[in-house]
């Protein structure tokens, strides 16, 4: 077919060009074989070398053959199709405008080059369409790639698909800006064209990688693409329904289409594509949305980059978005909001908006106040967030600062981590951005706020009596007025089109007389251009009457006027003729002559309004202040109680709001500052680093010109946490200061000055003196060092012989030394003997005397420091027992002595002598400290030692062993190793170090036995030894002689010995025994701080392994026992709290398991009770409901109980709610054995399971019977409930693993740990048959094996 005669139809399908669809269409003749392609593109080459363009008309074939083979073809020839391509492409948008401005250009020639470009064009663009497909597939098959790879694959082809798009779309848009569109008839081109061109582009951006940062070039050339589209060919409608198709299926496109059109809207003009796009959006039904979360998450992402980028635009479209406020899709919502809070950022900022803006503005703040309370979460949170925005940039109204604080505080109490974090980081925002004042203290503005208020109230009453009391004279006033009036008269006359600005019509019904008052009113109000202009008027209207009537041939027109505004103003008895005359003419508009001075009381009157405006502004800030800092205040009482939430980002959002709170001087945040300190210890890396952080602002970097003045803030500020610090908060920022100085955080300076003040060298006060030694100390427990290479020094500053003691230093001192060496439990592992200092060193020579001189002086600071000094003469000395005997001993004496000189003074010798109550308190306190410390000592460094010396004799002989001992050996030191073994371990020392302290510790022989008559009656006679603190110190002895008195009717008695447990069992001091039952007691005490206490206890005790899952069964023997125990009501409340700290499955499992069995030998209906609460309160699981099915024997008989029917009825309802199908069956099983064992009896539930043939129970056959399976557990149970450990075996079963032990033919005894205190013992017992065979011991590794 002659090129000239046909005419090529774009397809909609390449397959459209293989059949004719008309008159003179063009169709393909031949599709090539494979094998020619490469000889028919060489000559599509030559043809073009000689044709041009053109050579396409005769060679499309080929070309159309090329693409319809492209999977098979070789590479190498689609490359070249594509180069070759481009060149013929580029070839013809370079001949086009000569071929457009050719006047005489034929029809077939207009035809040839109108075919040949829509040819050009659509090969080159379904080539590019081939190879983005090919490249889309082979990225996703070569994920698997590494980058090496790719990088190699891509350098063996040299051909790189991203880097081809760019220079193709730049062609294409090179094109596209030609004026092509006269190569078709009436100038029209078609449709079909220009989606050809714009198609590519959307195919383009289709690709994932189309965001990357590597193709913005590729993006850009495609947005210029499209842009010249839209200007030029009319393709706003197309590009608007496909940017709305490609939001609703691609996510990665919605910053990719914000760049696009808001290029568009600014560069190419078209704003009102924003328009369209937005009014589609609005169009979209939110019911639909929200069925489409993709769709509406790319709308969403769209709406809030589009506003960040031309909010000015997109902000006259934002009442078509609406309605999407209202619907049910919450990114939509968001995205409403966050383009309402960039408009009010952008544009609606500043104090210069005008009316309308202002109202625009607050209607966007209001509907942001109000969604945040909406209902869905991630809505609130986002409001949260943009306020964060709003207020960090100032572009919240002053006006709206105590709603928006008021929605924060509010929002504390949110459910929802995410608006709780985000409601504190506002608050936060506030504080940082505050327009009020640096140092926000409600304390500190109250009273400038009073004072200023009261001020102002002054000043009104002073205007008000003014205004009452003066009598203005007409003359002052006009005289003070004709300047401005003058001026204005003189504008008027010389610009008469004013006049016409300001109609004025005097009605028929007005006389002179009202006309002459409207003037004067005019005039009062300063409105004298309508005051000119009415006189005007009344001076043509009532030429006949007076004052308008009167008129001098003479006078210029300006003055008449002023003369007839001044008579009408002051009167008729007056008149301004004599100042007028010879002004008019000499004096331009506002100037007077010396006769014209305004009164002396005008500015005086605007004086005095200004300053009234100022102090009403001044008492409008200050109450804003004080509301603000009041709201300040609320949040932190809040926001401190989240502190100790589980969620880490909320606590550390707490401790970033703390730490801002403080640097602004609000008060209570040095509140919040302290009671973060315990966060040091969390086990959250993240919230431990975050206190750290939060002191590293605060304390370590001080301001200061030198490291000196650095070092004396620093010293400064961490003194003031000192002030009235509770053990606690020293120990928790000994803990932080610790770590500062093991990485060298505090500078030298710091230890430098602080050794200054210590010694004196610097003057200070003895509290600082004090604080400077506690400092040291805590330093110490980094590099000990600090202390130790000064420790004459530091007795020199503390226990010189000066009289009288300053024993708070002294304290202070010792503490300080305690921390030169290790107070933890000495580790197995260590090869060194522990640190001592021989019993002779000058240290415990002055602490021997201090103390011993001190006891007999009535100074309340004795007891704690002679504390201390106990504590570390145990801690340091060698045979420190030796030098507290000479302590006690000494004390004693003295006290002796006293008593000898009260019965040597007494009058009647008849009389029993008294000793003075401070020294029974004081010798009392000091016996009950050394106690406490000798068995300390026993159980930690004796024993210690001891276990070090086995080791290292241990090792020794292992070393000398045959390889065949070893062997044999191995089994145990894989027990070991696994920490199976570790109760076994320690025997031989804790039997010896118990034996000792059950023994001999308080033996006859021994000198803490004299102390205990004295000590017993002391406390069995509160009459006669009524002193509380006398009683205080004699129970809290009393304590720590025999280990302890928790149900005292005395609250500060229990409150001590509550202190006491708590740091004897938390610090691995004492074996944990029954003790531990009387510290849960302590959980329903009526006193909160002692409730409090035991509950800190028992969550720190939870942290310690196992250790509150293996003191359970004890606790619920002893609190359910009838003689000894508590009320049901409070045995709930422990135990619903103990219980809460089981929540691993093999414990509960083992728990549900050994309470089963213990409802066959517990002894009341309450204890039945009890145990059935217990059970309930568990986390079961499948497996652990199946232990209940096979114990199901030790509970069925105690079902027709109501209220034990309805706790494990309460079991089955919390199974259900999260139970897999497969686990149904169970459940149902257990709840018909209930329900038929509560109705009918035990013997019910075997005739149910008679009946179905043991049809549910399958896979019990398959195991041994119930019974003997029960029997069994029961039987391990006899040997390990009390404490979940099974008594340890003969040790010859340790020594000789071997040797097979013999079993008893003993009937064997259930006793559990909790009865073994009471003489009368109710033991249930086994049968023969019933008695296991063979046991597996469980052993407990003791605590110090958990411990860091």
């Amino acid at each position: 077919m002659c090129p000239q005669l046909y005419e090529f139809h774009l397809p909609l399908a390449p397959e459209e060009l293989l059949k004719s669809g008309g008159v003179n269409q063009y169709v393909v003749q031949e599709v090539l074989s494979i094998r020619h392609l490469p000889s028919q593109l060489r000559a599509f080459q030559a043809a073009f070398r000689a044709q041009g363009p053109l050579a396409m008309l005769e060679h499309f074939d080929t070309v159309y053959s090329i693409l319809h083979h492209f999977r098979s073809i070789d590479p190498g020839l689609k490359e070249d199709t594509l180069e070759f391509l481009m060149k013929v492409v580029s070839r013809h948008s370079q001949e086009l405008p000569t071929v457009l401005d050719d006047a005489a250009l034929s029809v077939s020639d207009r035809s040839a080059h109108l075919n040949a470009l829509k040819m050009n064009c659509y090969a080159l663009i379904r080539l590019v369409e081939s190879f983005e497909t090919m490249s889309s597939q082979t990225s996703l098959m070569d994920l698997d790639l590494g980058k090496g790879k790719k990088t190699r694959a891509k350098a063996a082809h040299g051909f790189d698909w991203e880097e081809e798009r760019q220079p193709i779309l730049q062609l294409l848009t090179q094109l596209l800006q030609l004026d092509i569109r006269h190569l078709w008839n009436h100038s029209i081109i078609e449709e079909e064209f220009v989606s050809l061109v714009t198609g590519c582009c959307y195919r383009l951006l289709e690709n994932p990688t189309i965001s990357h940062q590597k193709n913005r070039p590729t993006r850009e050339a495609i947005t210029r693409l499209l842009g010249v589209a839209l200007t030029r060919y009319n393709h706003m409608l197309s590009a608007t329904v496909k940017i709305i198709q490609m939001l609703q299926h691609f996510e990665h496109l919605a910053p990719v289409l914000v760049a696009a059109v808001s290029l568009w809207a600014t560069d190419y003009g078209m704003k009102s594509i924003v328009g369209e796009i937005v009014r589609e959006i609005g169009q979209k039904c939110p019911q639909e949305l929200s069925r489409d979360p993709s769709g509406a998450k790319g709308f969403a992402a769209f709406l809030t980059e589009l506003a960040e980028h031309i909010p000015a635009i997109l902000m006259s479209s934002m009442c078509i978005l609406l309605d999407h406020l209202d619907g049910e899709s919450y990114m939509m919502r968001n995205a409403v909001l966050a383009a309402m809070a960039e408009m009010v950022l952008q544009v609606l900022n500043g104090d210069q908006l005008e009316e309308a803006a202002r109202d625009t503005r607050d209607q966007f703040l209001d509907t942001l106040q109000a969604h945040g309370h909406d209902v869905n979460s991630f809505v609130r949170s986002r409001v949260l967030q943009l306020f964060t925005r709003i207020v960090q940039q100032k572009a919240l109204p002053l006006t709206r600062f105590q709603a928006v604080v008021a929605l924060a505080v509010g929002r504390l109490a949110d459910k929802s981590v995410l608006v709780c974090k985000n409601a504190i980081q506002l608050l936060a925002s506030f504080l940082a951005n505050n327009p009020f004042s640096c140092k926000l203290s409600d304390t500190d503005l109250a009273g400038p706020l009073q004072k200023e208020t009261q001020k102002l109230q002054e000043m009104r009453a002073q205007r008000r009596t003014a205004a009452a009391s003066a009598v203005l004279d007409p003359e002052e006033e006009w005289e003070a007025m004709l300047p401005e009036l003058r001026s204005t008269l003189w504008q008027l006359l010389k610009l008469p089109q004013e006049e016409e600005e300001i109609p004025v019509v005097i009605a028929s019904t007005e006389t002179t007389e009202d006309v002459k008052e409207r003037i004067h009113q005019l005039l009062a109000k300063a409105s004298y251009k309508q005051a000119i202009i009415l006189t005007r008027e009344a001076i043509d209207h009532f030429q006949e009457s007076e004052p308008f009537s009167h008129v001098d041939p003479e006078e210029s027109e300006e003055t008449r006027f002023l003369n007839l505004l001044g008579t009408i103003f002051k009167g008729p008895a007056a008149s301004t003729q004599e100042n007028a005359q010879g002004s008019a003419g000499n004096m331009g508009p506002g100037q007077t002559d010396s006769k014209d001075k305004p009164s002396v009381s005008e500015p005086m009157k605007y004086r005095e309004s200004d300053e009234l405006v100022k102090q009403e502004m001044l008492v409008q800030y200050l109450q804003d202040a004080y509301s603000f800092s009041l709201k300040i205040t609320e949040a932190i009482s809040i926001i401190s109680k989240m502190m100790y939430e589980n969620t880490t980002t909320v606590v550390q959002e707490v401790i970033e709001f703390f730490v801002m709170v403080f640097q602004f001087g609000v008060p209570q945040a040095l509140f919040g500052v302290r009671r973060m300190l315990p966060l040091i210890w969390s086990k959250e890396p993240g919230i431990r680093e975050a206190v750290l952080n939060a002191y590293r602002q605060l304390y370590l970097s001080p301001r200061g010109d030198s490291a000196r003045a650095k070092a004396q803030t620093l010293i400064q500020n961490l003194s003031l946490l000192l002030v009235d610090a509770s053990v606690g908060t020293i120990q928790c920022l000994e803990e932080i200061l610790c770590e500062f100085v093991q990485k060298d955080e505090l500078k030298p300076a710091v230890t430098q000055l602080l050794w200054e003040r210590a010694t004196e060298k610097v003057p200070c006060s003895p509290l600082e003196r004090c604080s400077s030694v506690m400092l040291l100390g805590m330093m110490a427990r980094g590099k000990p060092e600090i202390v130790g290479s000064n420790l004459d020094t530091l007795v020199s500053i503390g226990l010189d012989e000066k009289f009288p003691q300053d024993y708070r230093l002294a304290q202070q001192v010792c503490h300080a030394i305690a921390n030169i060496s290790d107070r933890r439990k000495p580790s197995l592992s260590k090869r060194h003997p522990p640190f001592r200092l021989p019993q002779q060193h000058r240290l415990f020579e002055r602490l021997q005397e201090v103390v011993t001189k001190g006891f007999v002086h009535p100074d309340p600071l004795w007891i704690p420091f002679k504390e201390v000094a106990v504590t570390l003469i145990y801690q340091l000395a060698e045979g420190p027992e030796v030098i507290c005997a000479q302590i006690l001993q000494g004390c004693a004496k003295q006290a002796l002595e006293k008593l000898g000189e009260k019965s040597a003074t007494q009058e009647v010798p008849k009389d029993t002598p008294m000793l003075p109550t401070f020294l029974l308190m004081n010798l009392l306190s000091l016996a009950g400290d050394v106690a406490l410390q000798q068995l300390v000592h026993l159980e930690q460094a004796v024993s210690g030692e001891l276990c070090r010396r086995r080791v290292l004799r241990e090792e020794q002989e292992q070393k000398t062993k045959d390889p065949k001992e070893k062997n044999t050996s191995s089994d145990t030191t894989i027990d070991e190793e696994m920490g199976l073994a570790g109760a076994a371990a320690d025997d031989p020392e804790a039997e010896l170090i118990r034996s000792i302290c059950e023994k001999e510790l308080l033996d006859g022989k021994q000198i803490l036995a004299a102390f205990v008559p004295l000590l017993l009656k002391v406390c069995n006679n509160p009459g006669l030894y009524s002193n509380p603190e006398l009683s205080a110190a004699a129970s809290l002895a009393l304590g720590k002689f025999c280990m302890i008195r928790l149900r005292d009717p005395a609250q500060q008695v229990r409150r001590t010995a509550g202190l006491v447990m708590t740091h004897l069992i938390l610090k691995d001091m004492v074996k944990v025994k029954g003790q531990v039952s009387e510290m849960a007691v302590l959980l329903i005490d009526p006193a909160p701080q002692i409730a409090a206490l035991a509950k800190n206890f028992f969550n720190e005790l939870s942290h310690k392994g196992n250790a509150i899952y293996n003191l359970l069964p004890d606790i619920i023997s002893r609190l359910s026992d009838p003689e000894g125990g508590v009320e049901e009501e409070p045995f709930h409340t422990i135990m619903k709290q103990l219980l809460s700290y089981i929540t691993k499955d093999k414990q509960t499992e083992s728990l549900v398991e050994k309470l089963c069995q213990r409802f066959r030998t517990a002894r009341t209906e309450r204890q039945y009770r009890d145990l059935a609460y217990c059970v309930s309160q568990l986390p079961l699981t499948e497996r652990g409901l199946r232990r209940m099915l096979d114990n199901f024997d030790c509970f069925g008989d105690k079902l027709s109980d109501e209220s034990i029917f309805s706790a494990f009825s309460s079991v089955v309802g919390k199974l259900r709610r999260g139970a897999k199908p497969e686990g149904k069956a169970v459940i149902d099983e257990f709840e018909q054995k209930l329900r038929v064992c509560h109705t009918r009896g035990l013997d019910a539930v075997e005739d149910l399971e008679v009946g179905q043939g043991g049809s549910q129970r399958a896979p019990s056959a398959k195991k041994p019977s119930t019974v003997s399976k029960r029997h069994q557990h029961l039987a391990s149970a006899a040997s390990s409930d009390g404490d979940f450990v099974t008594p340890e075996p003969h040790r010859t079963a340790r020594r000789h693993p071997n040797t097979q032990q013999r079993v008893s033919k003993k009937k064997p005894r259930i006793v559990f740990s909790s009865d073994e205190s009471s003489e009368e013992e109710l033991s249930a017992e086994m049968t023969e048959d019933e008695t296991p065979k063979k046991t597996t011991p469980i052993r407990r590794a003791p605590p110090r094996r958990h411990r860091p």
